[in-house]
């Protein structure tokens, strides 16, 4: 951290404080001072270990001392003031504040992770990103991808450390924590196209979090951000990868934006056009009217690709009786699912009245 931000704010009261005021690092060098001879110096009097018992105020002989804000244990700067009566105190303690809002304002505008989570959050202008990128030295186009890790059961406050660990390179890689449940992490790939490498990422994720914590998560992955300005989209993507994986590949814990399908394109539809193409297709009877075992024969013959002989064999029927039943399903839809146009219509019905029931318990379980 630059001393010309201390320096300044000594600078802004040295004529309302008649003390020598400054501030230290941890060997107990001078880095600013009111008075500039002592700038390079070290305070003989100062010891960091007198701050062990987190103390704010330390006394010595000659001098006060206030430790200022850390975002580690480890300390990094104390102020000081000339004297150890209760004056001396005084300004210390308000010394202190100024230089922690210092601190604080300078880390957050020259801080890698505040940007690339400002950036997510969307909380720059697309402008900005230029500028502060080049404050910080950022290199823009580099290949990107967004992992959204969402804890299920029994979210850990120390997952995000536990991630950070595979992720060793803090200039590049970026582990942040959104809430309670949610870390997101933002990696510099090998190649823009480089799928296996994003597969191996989410796993390893999955698998320490399990391993160290015993924790269930459900990871979400964009597609490449090849821009850093493209981040706070694909942050998103990643988002949906979630929420539209609840709904459609709920078995899945690691779910990609990119081969969500049909299932993206559904969950961007407006609620009244999904139950108008539900009452369009199910003109003769509603879908509810196909119970259970029938549901399980549709699902069979849609995972064996509409082939009748593999389908009977997966569900241990007779050939006969598979035909039967498709005929059954024909009698009560009006659609024919050995037709491939017919099928695809079936199958669309059936995701979008998944996605309005997931919808509706949702609105139910926000009730209680």
């Amino acid at each position: 951290m630059s001393s010309r931000i201390f320096q300044n704010v000594i600078i802004q009261m040295k004529d309302a404080v008649d003390r020598t005021i400054g501030v230290v690092d941890e060997q107990g060098f001078v880095v600013a001072s009111s008075e500039l001879a002592m700038i390079g110096s070290r305070l003989d009097d100062f010891h960091v270990y007198d701050f062990d018992s987190n103390e704010n105020v330390v006394t010595t002989g000659l001098r006060t001392y206030s430790p200022l804000m850390c975002s580690d244990s480890k300390f990094d700067y104390a102020a000081f003031v000339d004297g150890n009566d209760p004056v001396a105190k005084t300004i210390c303690a308000v010394a202190a504040v100024a230089f922690n809002e210092a601190k604080s304002n300078y880390e957050e505008k020259h801080n890698k992770a505040a940007f690339v989570k400002n950036i997510i959050s969307d909380n720059i202008l697309p402008g900005d990103v230029y500028v502060r990128a080049k404050e910080l030295h950022f290199v823009t186009d580099d290949p990107r991808c967004v992992f959204l890790v969402r804890q299920m059961d029994n979210p850990d406050v120390a997952a995000v450390e536990v991630i950070q660990r595979l992720f060793p390179d803090k200039q590049k890689d970026f582990v942040l924590n959104i809430n309670e449940t949610d870390v997101v992490v933002v990696k510099v790939l090998s190649s823009p196209n480089c799928p296996e490498e994003v597969s191996k990422i989410a796993h390893s994720i999955e698998d320490l979090l399990q391993e160290e914590l015993g924790i269930h998560c459900v990871i979400g992955i964009s597609t490449n951000a090849l821009h850093l300005r493209e981040l706070a989209d694909r942050y998103k993507e990643a988002q949906v990868a979630i929420d539209v994986g609840r709904v459609f590949e709920s078995e899945k814990t690691i779910i990609n934006y990119e081969t969500l399908g049909l299932g993206r394109i559904i969950y961007q539809l407006p609620t009244t056009l999904c139950e108008m193409f539900l009452n369009e297709v199910f003109k003769k009877n509603p879908i509810e009217t196909l119970d259970e075992d029938t549901l399980e024969t549709i699902n069979k013959f849609f995972e064996n690709n509409l082939n009748v002989s593999e389908t009977s064999r997966k569900l241990y029927v007779h050939r006969n009786t598979l035909v039967y039943r498709l005929e059954k399903i024909k009698k009560i839809t009006g659609l024919d699912l050995r037709e491939f146009d017919h099928a695809i219509v079936f199958k669309v019905a059936m995701m979008v009245k998944m996605y309005l029931d997931s919808l509706n318990n949702n609105n139910n379980n926000n009730k209680y």
